[in-house]
């Protein structure tokens, strides 16, 4: 079984192209920034920077609601690849495939503490229909 969850933040805005063709579809590649576990030291990186890329309709939510410093929760399966650069040196690559993302705080608390409406439920950002789906 091949399937990864993360919580973290991205960091920088998702890069954004189209593939070429009669019905073009949206790539979306961003990097998330996921927290270690355990006690953190000054002298040791505290959290993994993790390559995601989501396509379709997910990559085109990321392009509208997806910006850096936002938290998110991320479901998918973990791909991997190599290709050869120009150099002629063999390149491996490392990337979670999003099958699912969900905002983890409202829009905006993206610098402040998590914040919540009275019910502790997280507020569906501005544009988005909230019909009980998965963002996805």
């Amino acid at each position: 079984m091949n399937k990864v969850i993360l919580l973290g933040r991205l960091t920088r805005d998702p890069e954004v192209r189209y593939t070429q063709g009669n019905e073009p579809m949206a790539v979306a590649r961003y990097s998330l920034a996921v927290d270690r576990q355990g006690k953190k030291d000054e002298n040791k990186q505290n959290a993994d920077f993790i390559s995601c890329v989501a396509f379709g309709k997910r990559g085109e939510f990321a392009e509208k609601y997806l910006h850096k410093g936002t938290k998110i929760a991320v479901c998918g399966r973990l791909q991997t690849g190599s290709y050869t650069a120009q150099d002629g040196s063999k390149r491996y690559t490392t990337d979670v495939v999003v099958d699912e993302h969900y905002f983890c705080e409202s829009k905006g608390a993206t610098s402040e503490a998590t914040a919540t409406d009275e019910d502790g439920f997280m507020n569906v950002p501005d544009g988005v229909e909230d019909d009980g789906l998965p963002f996805n």
